[in-house]
């Protein structure tokens, strides 16, 4: 018990330090401090559909099932990343802002939900398999599987709204300014 308490504990550390290389990398590219949280808001959502996959499946939460949810958050915060590197190329080519979201949204759907869905048809032969030997893989394919299916719906809505909200705010404090 202790020697998995510890593992948990340094999974935990391990993710913080990742998810603020992440943070610190989209920050760096997009020149921003606010669109890194916009496309991060999608990892808890990614959990959620976690969670939720491996009640429908019939399994707790496992180690394996973290290992699981990093993977996760590295494809969640691709198909973000995506959608607002486009929309912020749409709003510099003169669009505007809900135009721009709007567009992204649009344009990315099709590459998204076609990645989502080879990436979930591609871990179902591991979702339903019943050997020993694919017992301990199982949780950590629900946590992608699942994880990415309920983050992908979120992915298409949430992003674009932040993103237009974002914008829209720092327009207005840009014009509050001067």
């Amino acid at each position: 018990e202790k020697e998995r308490r510890d593992s948990l504990i340094s999974l935990a550390k391990s993710l913080g330090v990742a998810l603020l290389l992440i943070f610190a990398l989209l920050g760096a590219q997009l020149r921003s401090y606010v669109q890194p949280l916009v496309i991060m808001s999608v990892i808890p959502f990614g959990v959620i559909g976690a969670t939720i996959g491996h009640v429908m499946m019939g399994y707790p939460l496992s180690f394996l099932s973290m290992f699981g949810l990093v993977a996760l958050a590295g494809v969640v915060v691709n198909d973000s990343l995506i959608l607002v590197d486009l929309a912020n190329r749409e709003r510099r080519a003169g669009a505007g802002i809900v135009e721009a979201a709007v567009g992204a949204a649009s344009r990315r759907l099709r590459p998204i939900v076609f990645t989502t869905m080879t990436t979930f048809f591609g871990l179902a032969p591991i979702l339903l398999e019943e050997s020993v030997q694919a017992q301990f893989l199982i949780p950590m394919a629900i946590s992608l599987a699942f994880g990415l299916v309920f983050a992908t719906g979120i992915t298409l809505v949430l992003v674009p709204t932040l993103f237009v909200v974002t914008e829209r705010v720092r327009t207005w404090v840009g014009s509050a300014r001067g």
